[in-house]
């Protein structure tokens, strides 16, 4: 299963980003982080339809049901990274590089730049 963002409502990717934060919520809590939320039965119409897509999944806690995403964070962030490459980047990891050093705006710590360094070092080795 591939997290595909493009693919959601912006109310869908709203409920995907706080479940990938907080990791699993119950339709009152995701209602309750939405910024001008709709309705409690709008939301869970809308959990349910992210269910049917594949994109969560979800445990029963009593009466309640309880969602998680389908997808691990990290393969979300994979997802997410490539389509950001391809629509912004060329597919190059360089100039994709080159932006996030540009747009943090603080210097990074000694220590980021050796783990970078290390993380570069690894990829040339593959």
């Amino acid at each position: 299963m591939d997290y595909a963002p493009e693919k959601l409502s912006r109310r869908e990717r709203q409920i995907m980003d706080i479940l990938f934060e907080r990791g699993e919520a119950s339709a009152l809590e995701v209602q309750e982080l939405m910024a001008d939320a709709p309705g409690y039965s709008a939301v869970r119409t809308m959990l349910r339809l992210l269910e049917e897509k594949g994109q969560l999944s979800h445990r029963t806690s009593g009466r309640k049901y309880i969602y998680k995403p389908a997808v691990s964070r990290a393969t979300a962030r994979k997802s997410a990274m490539r389509k950001l490459l391809s629509t912004f980047y060329e597919n190059s990891t360089e100039l994709a590089m080159v932006s996030l050093l540009d747009v943090q705006g603080k210097k990074m710590s000694d220590a980021e730049y050796d783990r970078l360094s290390e993380l570069i070092a690894e990829a040339r080795k593959r």
